[in-house]
């Protein structure tokens, strides 16, 4: 009878925070699901919305633009993830050695991670101007460049130049959580391999990645899922341009919504868009139950 009570008292504590949760999460879910099906118009708000079952995502799954978003956007997701993740551990490494002043620069590395992400959009955008930007007045005055440079203003350049403001902007939050791993690597493991003769990659390879392998997946899932619904960056240093050379998935969703005024288009592509966030976070969790499994085999 104890246990009963104790139950229905757990249960009276989770439901006001249930209940909360599914109105600040559920409830938009299920109103966009819906509006994904419909041919529902900001423009028309008086006019009675009518169900066109999945032309929609027929549309949205035929249209090239929309693909050309998608395939941009995990070209910056994978390029974004990928060097925040090896910067991150080249810096948790050099930050792990013993140096005067590392904790000095331990405390600074988090800086650009504390930037609100529309003001280091903003910066990056400054610093990138093709007249009086940093960037064009340091590789010219090293030699590096002849002329100054339109570096968001050409579709050829424009998201690699966004790609490694998000890379600045991110990957402090690799650095902590692989120089947190790496406390917990034993010492004593890496110089008994050290006596056999291993050398630094050697004992890194081996040792040291296996080891933190499990803090870095979850923030590289993490991160991807970010990344991979990347807008604000975007928004405030291009646009979307030029010429649609920086316009991600999420992007045109936002266009279909408030440019267009299409809200059931618009609800079909951010849809999908969730579907592929999920599946990633997916792979997430069956990546790390087979971690675990072979942590303990």
């Amino acid at each position: 009878m104890f246990g009963r009570r104790q139950i229905r008292e757990k249960w009276m504590l989770l439901v006001p925070a249930m209940a909360v949760l599914g109105v600040i999460t559920l409830a938009p879910l299920v109103n966009t699901l819906w509006l994904s099906f419909t041919d529902a118009k900001i423009t028309a708000i008086a006019t009675p919305v009518n169900l066109i079952g999945l032309e929609n995502y027929i549309y949205a799954l035929t249209d090239p633009d929309f693909q050309d978003a998608l395939w941009r956007t995990l070209y910056f997701t994978g390029v974004s993830v990928g060097l925040e993740v090896a910067l991150g551990i080249a810096i948790a490494l050099l930050l792990n050695q013993e140096f005067r002043g590392r904790t000095l620069l331990r405390a600074l590395i988090i800086l650009p991670w504390a930037v609100p992400t529309i003001v280091n959009a903003v910066a990056w955008r400054l610093i990138y101007h093709p007249e009086y930007g940093a960037l064009n007045s340091l590789l010219f005055q090293l030699g590096f460049i002849s002329s100054y440079q339109s570096w968001i203003g050409s579709p050829a350049l424009a998201l690699n130049m966004v790609i490694l403001a998000d890379v600045w902007k991110n990957f402090p939050l690799v650095v902590y959580v692989a120089l947190a791993a790496l406390q917990t690597v034993p010492g004593d493991l890496l110089k008994a391999a050290a006596i056999e003769g291993a050398g630094p990659w050697k004992r890194f390879c081996a040792i040291t990645l296996p080891w933190i392998a499990g803090p870095l997946l979850v923030v590289v899932v993490l991160r991807t899922i970010e990344a991979f619904r990347v807008f604000d960056i975007v928004y405030a240093m291009t646009g979307g341009g030029p010429a649609d050379s920086t316009k991600t998935a999420s992007f045109y969703v936002y266009q279909e919504y408030f440019n267009y005024l299409r809200s059931g288009s618009g609800a079909s592509y951010a849809v999908l868009i969730a579907g592929i966030s999920a599946v990633l976070i997916l792979a997430y969790y069956a990546a790390a139950r087979r971690q675990d499994e072979g942590g303990r085999a």
